[in-house]
């Protein structure tokens, strides 16, 4: 008999054996799965009193071959990449919308610059300074399509972060309803070898959108962490997450993570506490990439709206009235906090004045970011500038409201306690509230507001070589103007002049003279008693002449040239300079992700090396067990042939 139940026990192992290998063979491209093993041991021998004799062997048990390090490795750097690569993927739909080319809004902008050229050939001519306004409303029209295709996409990456959460919390609760099930196997003394695999699979597809950590429980269950330390999942129980608005901010539109628990108020979680994930990436992007964005494109619409409306109000109108602004601005933007008490607001600075009533901004100050400010010890506050974290600090909020800080003026009304917050963001809308407001040809201001002449009595060789309005203080209509007399030093010929209202200074040919409200850049060499006048455009004796005059005209043209951004950007390059800022940010982006992705995809192949399936090694492990399994039935054919023998035998 105990040949037959070594044969037969031999028999049930390799046939188990078989199923094993099938199983594994039948999974090999099921996602998850663990290949499996067979581990066997020798049953105990029998003491025959002159030695033990071997009872075969039986199955020990199934055993899953998983490695928990390599498994948690994979996890993390599989999060990590999903979140450079929803980044990546979100940016570069970003960089869309500022593709240059001829449909740019490059091209509209120097398109509108550029058809000055024929106003200042014929000032009077209706058609062509039509032609002007037709291309500043086309250039105000991309302005807020830009804009309104950046809150189409702000609003597409909000669903996808909504969407991603649902099935966060949807896997959630499928690992705790799954550590139940484990938890009960284990404590029959069986490993549940499918559920496990089904469990880390789950763990492994939440871990694309939230990157988790977790620790084992010592009844088989796993927990769940997100943001370093809060349980997503303990044991049965699971708990859920949430997107919503910062509450540190409201109505900012800056995102943040909640995470939930019956009972208790939601903890807010930050794209940096998340770790990795698509999740995080998509924060990211939102708080950060896309700010940046809507910040670039908003100091772009002010500086171009802020240059050519001062421009336009130096200049005079066919109807011989100082120009009006030509495109609507943003002059002042909320601060966002939850200090209760606290208002606050970010004004771009006007420092217009009686005798011009048209406000004057600085342009050339303004840089492209937020700005935070922060509550300190003794109620200084410190105001950072988000773009590079540069920080300045003031004793109180009035010192800081006293202050013109890149071309804007802080308000605060009440303080804060000690790291308590106020988030500024003056550029996010100036885009999508660009609009142009002069519609009628006549309303262009290309006449100069004052004009020249030179002395025809002169007996040097003076020329004019150009006169702009600079701001307040053009001599009155009703005045004979400014005359300007130049001086030469008969010892060492240098040449000075004096001016009839009492300014003076030396003359340099092509170095414009600035006094008061405007400048005259006068070429060749005047003789002593030499001089030139300058008048208000609208001065009696000069007639009509001003509607023939296109000063103001070539003013609008040499803006192309004026350097209006930092780093001495001229404006017509400000939007090529937007466009590579978007695409180092889209470039570096897409190295991180090129990067993670290639270490996720060795950590994956170390971890497929032990958990999966190889379909050669499995087939010769298959044609072992069968001839062993085949050898198994011949032992049982012999035993039963032995007892057949023995039976016969006995009989007789």
């Amino acid at each position: 008999m105990s040949l037959l139940n070594v044969g037969s026990g031999a028999l049930m192992a390799n046939q188990i054996a078989l199923q094993t290998i099938g199983n594994n063979i039948a999974n090999v491209n099921t996602a998850g799965y663990s290949r499996q093993t067979v581990s066997m041991g020798t049953n105990f021998g029998q003491d025959m009193g002159n030695g033990y004799v071997g009872n075969g062997v039986s199955v020990a048990s199934i055993v899953r071959n998983y490695s928990a390090l390599l498994n948690r490795q994979a996890n993390t750097a599989g999060a990590v990449q999903a979140a450079d690569l929803a980044r990546m993927n979100s940016l570069a739909q970003m960089q869309e919308y500022f593709s240059g080319g001829e449909s740019g809004l490059g091209a509209s902008i120097n398109d509108m610059l550029n058809a000055f050229s024929d106003v200042v050939n014929a000032p009077t001519d209706l058609t062509a300074r039509n032609v002007v306004l037709t291309r500043m409303t086309e250039l105000a029209g991309r302005f807020k399509s830009t804009s309104t295709s950046l809150d189409e996409l702000d609003y597409t990456n909000k669903q996808q972060i909504q969407n991603d959460i649902t099935l966060v919390n949807s896997l959630a609760s499928q690992v705790a309803q799954l550590n139940t099930q484990i938890s009960r196997s284990v404590a029959t003394g069986v490993t549940p070898n499918d559920l496990l695999d089904k469990r880390d699979q789950l763990v492994r597809e939440m871990n694309q959108y939230v990157q988790t950590s977790q620790v084992d429980g010592a009844d088989g269950t796993l927990n769940l962490f997100v943001g370093g330390s809060q349980a997503l999942v303990l044991g049965a129980t699971a708990s859920k997450l949430a997107v919503s608005e910062s509450t540190q901010y409201p109505g900012s539109g800056q995102l943040s993570l909640y995470f939930t628990q019956p009972g208790i108020d939601p903890v807010e979680l930050t794209a940096k506490m998340v770790g990795g994930g698509e999740v995080a990436g998509l924060l990211k992007f939102n708080n950060e990439d896309l700010t940046e964005g809507r910040n670039l494109l908003g100091r772009l619409a002010q500086v171009i709206s802020t240059a050519l409306n001062a421009q336009q109000t130096q200049g005079l109108t066919l109807a011989g009235t100082q120009g009006s602004a030509l495109f609507s601005q943003v002059t002042q933007m909320p601060g966002y906090t939850a200090i209760p008490g606290v208002s606050a607001s970010v004004s771009f600075v006007d420092t217009h004045s009686t005798a011009n009533p048209q406000p004057v901004l600085d342009a050339t100050a303004y840089v492209a970011s937020d700005y935070q400010v922060v509550f300190g010890e003794g109620g200084k506050v410190n105001l950072v500038r988000q773009s590079d974290g540069y920080t300045r600090t003031y004793d109180d909020v009035a010192a800081l409201g006293a202050q013109t800080v890149d071309g804007l003026q802080f308000n605060i009304s009440g303080a804060g306690a000690l790291n308590e917050t106020i988030l500024f963001k003056p550029f996010s809308t100036a885009a999508h509230s660009m609009q142009a407001l002069v519609l009628l040809p006549q309303d262009l201001a290309v006449s100069n507001a004052v004009a020249a002449t030179i002395n025809p009595g002169n007996s040097g060789s003076l020329q004019l070589s150009g006169l702009k309005v600079t701001g307040a203080g053009i001599p009155d209509a009703a005045s004979a103007g400014i005359q300007i007399s130049f001086a030469v030093d008969a010892t060492t010929s240098a040449i000075t002049y004096t001016a009839s209202n009492g300014a003076t200074g030396s003359y340099v040919p092509g170095q414009p003279i600035k006094i008061d409200g405007w400048e005259i850049t006068l070429s060749g060499t005047p003789q002593a008693g030499d001089s030139v006048t300058v008048q208000n455009a609208r001065s009696p004796d000069l007639g009509d002449n001003w509607k023939r005059d296109a000063g103001n005209a070539n003013a609008f043209l040499a803006l192309r040239d004026a350097k209006l951004f930092d780093g001495g950007t001229t404006l017509s390059d400000g939007f090529s300079t937007l466009i590579a800022q978007v695409g180092t940010r889209t470039q570096s982006a897409k190295l991180a992700a090129d990067l993670s992705g290639t270490i996720a995809k060795n950590l994956d192949a170390d971890r497929t090396a032990v958990s999966g399936v190889n379909l050669d090694e499995e087939a010769a492990k298959l044609l072992q067990y069968q001839q062993a399994y085949q050898a198994s039935a011949k032992m049982l054919q012999i035993a039963q042939s032995i007892f057949d023998s023995m039976i016969s035998t006995v009989g007789r």
